[in-house]
């Protein structure tokens, strides 16, 4: 099958602050005019400053795939998805595309705006390629999705940025695109209408368009996505099954993996009286590993030293989420140790986390070894492992066939009952029928 999309060793250069507006106003030229001194001094310290955006990036895309572009602030993803929606152009290499674009990147682009809603829907319509009695077959459809009706003949200037986002996300998904190109824009909509443009995604994909999603959800990135593009520093450094790419992404983003082990006793964290050892994240086959299975459990592990006796130990975790929220701590509840003291030697304490209990996304533990009574912390490495628990939406975990966004920090597959009583005759029912 022909890719629908060929990006052959692009790269993108800009010059630091090279760019300036092409037109402007009186008072911009005047203010210009006194800073021209300066101005060329700087041009003169930094005419060779340049930097790469993207170089040297590789990849295709067949029809119907929905791949994922993530990566960190400045890794060079939106400049990429501007040049394949031809905003922009390469510096070097080439890019084919075999398909009408719909494109999402930023507010407002696209429109102009001094025209209408109304307006901006032809004129996109138009730039697609779009005959005028397509796009006022779907005009309704486009107008209703977006939820603007009282304010598409009012200019778009006028818009605010949520507005914006609505009747462009609506464009762009309903002009009939064979490929479709989103942003992180969708940060901008409120809780429901971002669900909404997340299910309409997920119809697009049913109907076998092809998506490129740029998005720091990874929630949203790993349930929507069959593959994933993990570009950093202008760089492809992975590319694949979202699970894995997730995880390495994860790694690198937290600074933290799913194992740790310090070698030197002396260098370990803790005190005279205990010192950790080593910490891993495991799955039920005792793997390390920093991808989960939302409907597998998950072992939590550390290891660590008594240097001193005749102590009351009590390791604990402690999970947040990758938003920083607090998700739950968790002492050691074994009854051969609880309440006792530790003798010395080493230990090895596991916590097992059940399946369908957390909710997808990121999760980094804090390990800790206490004693309680009094309080007295010994040793507490913060966020020092983290893990992706992934979804696959196969209908058997807590999301049921739900395929939109689903808020919490837990999700458990609840125990679910159901008392049906039926109609006591024909009649009834027919009756119960009609009404309904």
């Amino acid at each position: 099958m022909r890719p629908i999309i060929k990006v052959n060793n692009v790269s993108k250069q800009y010059r630091i602050g090279s760019m300036k507006a092409s037109y402007g106003t009186f008072r911009d030229a005047l203010a210009e005019a006194v800073r021209f001194p300066v101005r060329k001094l700087r041009a003169r310290q930094s005419q060779h400053e340049t930097i790469w955006a993207l170089k040297d990036v590789n990849f295709e895309v067949h029809p119907g795939e929905v791949v994922g572009i993530i990566g960190r602030n400045g890794a060079g993803k939106s400049t990429l998805l501007k040049i394949l929606s031809r905003v922009t152009e390469p510096t070097t290499g080439r890019v084919e595309l075999y398909g009408r674009i719909g494109s999402l990147l930023e507010v407002g682009t696209g429109f102009h705006p001094e025209l209408t809603g109304r307006e901006n829907v032809f004129l996109n319509g138009a730039i697609l390629g779009m005959k005028r009695a397509e796009i006022e077959r779907d005009f309704d459809q486009i107008v209703a999705f977006s939820e603007i009706e009282p304010f598409i003949d009012t200019p778009v200037k006028w818009y605010s940025s949520g507005m914006y986002l609505r009747l462009a996300f609506s464009v762009a998904a309903h002009l009939n695109p064979e490929i479709f190109i989103i942003d992180e824009v969708l940060a901008v909509g409120d809780a429901d209408f971002q669900r909404k443009c997340f299910n309409k995604m997920q119809e697009l994909r049913k109907d076998g368009r092809t998506i490129l999603f740029v998005s720091h959800n990874m929630q949203a990135v790993t349930r929507l996505c069959k593959r994933l593009i993990y570009l950093d520093a202008g760089v492809v450094v992975d590319d694949g099954e979202p699970s894995e790419v997730s995880s390495r992404y994860m790694g690198s983003s937290f600074k933290s993996s799913s194992q740790k082990r310090w070698n030197s006793l002396s260098e370990a964290p803790g005190n005279d009286i205990a010192r950790l050892l080593s910490v891993s994240i495991r799955n039920e086959s005792g793997e390390t590993t920093d991808t989960i299975d939302i409907r597998q459990s998950v072992a939590v592990e550390m290891e660590f030293e008594v240097l001193e006796p005749r102590h009351v130990l009590v390791p604990n975790y402690h999970f947040t989420n990758d938003e920083g929220a607090y998700a739950f701590a968790a002492c050691d509840q074994d009854p051969e140790w609880r309440r006792r003291s530790r003798p010395l030697g080493r230990y090895v304490s596991t916590a097992w986390i059940p399946g369908n209990f957390l909710s997808e996304g990121a999760l980094r533990v804090g390990v800790a070894l206490s004693t309680m009574s009094p309080v007295h912390v010994h040793f507490f490495e913060e966020n020092v492992l983290a893990f992706q628990v992934i979804d696959k939406g196969e209908g058997d975990s807590a999301r049921g066939d739900y395929a939109g966004p689903m808020p919490g920090i837990v999700r458990p597959l609840l125990t679910w009952t159901t008392e049906f009583e039926p109609a006591k005759d024909a009649a009834t029912q027919l009756v119960g029928d009609s009404a309904s």
